[in-house]
């Protein structure tokens, strides 16, 4: 496997990672959604900044509460994991960048003059 391939396998993984982190985002979305549309079918809760609970021990409060935080950290850790697998796939691009200009040198120093390839990488 040479190192343009690595990296270009590198680069496909890095991206379907970023897919799954947007999805991960998404989820927590739907969780946070949930739970507060949960919160608040169950009765008039108090209110902590935009996440509503109530003092009362009821199985839906915290079924509610428990979508609510868990969807916060989801949304948070998909932000971050999109971010990370992005920048990653970034350096990915860049090395095979630097790799395809490298290889096109070193294909214009083998061929001889009357076939070099011109400006639109034709031959």
């Amino acid at each position: 496997m040479s190192s343009h391939d690595y990296l270009h396998e590198k680069a496909e993984e890095s991206r379907h990672n970023e897919t799954l982190a947007y999805l991960m985002f998404l989820a927590g979305i739907m969780f946070f959604v949930g739970g507060i549309l949960e919160t608040l079918s169950l009765g008039a809760p108090a209110w902590f900044l935009i996440i509503p609970y109530s003092a009362q021990a009821n199985p839906g409060m915290f079924l509610g509460l428990t979508m609510i935080i868990s969807g916060i950290g989801l949304v948070f850790f998909g932000i971050l994991a999109a971010a990370h697998y992005s920048r990653d796939r970034g350096w990915y691009m860049q090395e095979l960048r630097k790799a395809g200009t490298s290889e096109d040198g070193i294909l214009r120093k083998k061929l001889p003059k009357t076939i070099q390839p011109n400006r639109s990488g034709k031959v």
